[in-house]
């Protein structure tokens, strides 16, 4: 079995020392004697050679030919193998060694290891080298990916930084990324894209397609990983990254002057740690070693990847801005609500509907509704009361003319 996993891990790596091997696949294991074990024997049959050893002192080791071919048939089909890393000689026959490459190579396992140790994917999680492709004729590798869709953090593209090159292209790498991450997924419609919103745009990206959902809004984290030189030339890189690249991971505000929530669908949430902090910490990865790009704090990496002001503030704040415009509307009616001529009382809202019903005013409409039922019950009576003194009179003029008698019966 750790001959397996051996093979398999330099397969994805191309490069390790025993010690990233070790926190990487037997990290409950004391030491790393079993492991350097492990590769001694690979190396007696010819799978396994010692490339360089490091200004750590530590040995970093690659497969042979015969090696990369085995572990090309153990790696998931899933997987992509790493090149295999050939002897070269100089003019004398001497082998020829890449320091700097060995050197960020190792660094690049380190980081790996540390966050497989930490519990962020498996060894087969991850991949280097992968290409990003952009139509303008570039290629963007990435040095690590890693997708772990059952994980906190499901994928992350990772970038390691010696402090060798320019912060400028650290720039164009994130760039490059944000120009990648907007690519749209074969066949995709351009105008429903256009049209959609928030995360259903990604459903039309190529980075959806290839990388697994984060759960998170925002495209696919990227990760800088600085090691190398002092705290301070590491700490001065971050802040000018920082600055330099705002535009890309620091999201848009929701229009309006009722939210401070940002929207971070079209942004890149970008994470800086150090190597250096990473073995410091007790608790590894896992610990409060990552800081977000935008934020002052150091958190653990579930935590800076979090949008505690995204998408769940702006719920909280939508539906705030909503009672609020309620409220306003319903003092506004409020206001304009009639008041009873008669009694000085607020018309009740079926009253209010009654007297708006029709487009012609009755005359007890800006009475409320007892006052203009009394004032009706009245002129109801006065109007009876009317109609039988007009039937009375009426009756009397229409009654015949009768003579009196006389002493006798006679009529005179």
């Amino acid at each position: 079995m750790r001959r397996k996993e051996v093979l398999r891990a330099l397969g994805i790596f191309q490069r390790a020392t025993p010690d990233q091997l070790w926190r990487m696949l037997r990290p409950t294991d004391r030491h790393d004697r079993c492991t350097r074990d492990t590769l001694n024997a690979l190396k007696e049959s010819g799978l396994t050679r010692v490339e360089t050893r490091l200004e750590s002192g530590h040995q970093l080791w690659v497969l042979t030919e015969k090696g990369h071919k085995e572990a090309k048939l153990l790696l998931p089909k899933n997987v992509r193998i790493s090149a295999l890393r050939k002897l070269r000689f100089d003019v004398k026959g001497r082998p020829v060694k890449d320091d700097g490459y060995d050197e960020h190579a190792a660094a690049v396992t380190s980081t790996a290891a540390v966050l497989t140790g930490a519990g962020f994917g498996t060894p087969l999680s991850w991949q280097t080298e992968i290409a990003h492709r952009l139509p303008y004729g570039y290629t963007q590798y990435a040095d690590l990916t890693m997708r772990a869709p059952d994980a906190s953090v499901p994928a992350m593209l990772l970038e390691v930084d010696r402090v060798t090159e320019p912060v400028d292209d650290l720039v164009d790498k994130l760039r490059r990324y944000t120009d990648w991450f907007e690519l749209l997924a074969p066949k995709a419609d351009p105008t429903k894209e256009k049209a959609a919103r928030g995360a259903a745009v990604h459903d039309f990206r190529l980075w959806s397609r290839l990388y697994p959902a984060t759960g998170r809004e925002g495209y696919t984290p990227v990760a800088f990983v600085f090691t190398g030189k002092t705290t301070a030339q590491r700490e001065s890189r971050m802040r000018r990254l920082e600055q330099a690249t705002r535009a890309y991971f620091a999201g848009t505000p929701h229009p309006g002057d009722s939210y401070t929530a940002v929207d971070y669908h079209q942004a890149v949430p970008v994470v800086v740690t150090e190597l250096e902090r990473i073995t410091a910490d007790p608790a590894g990865a896992a610990g409060k070693v990552w800081r977000r790009l935008g934020r002052d704090e150091w958190q653990t990496l579930s935590a800076a990847l979090d949008n505690p002001d995204g998408e769940w503030l702006y719920r909280v704040e939508l539906q705030e801005a909503r009672r609020r415009q309620a409220e306003r509307k319903a003092a506004h009616r409020e206001a304009q609500r009639p008041v009873c001529t008669q009694c000085g009382t607020k018309f009740t809202d079926e009253r209010w509907q009654e007297t708006t019903r029709s487009s012609w005013p009755g005359q007890w409409d800006r009475q409320c509704g007892p006052c203009a039922t009394e004032a009706a019950d009245h002129a109801q009576a006065e109007r009876v009361a009317r109609r039988q003194a007009e039937e009375a009179e009426r009756a009397a003029a229409e009654a015949p003319t009768v003579k009196p008698r006389g002493l006798f019966g006679r009529r005179r």
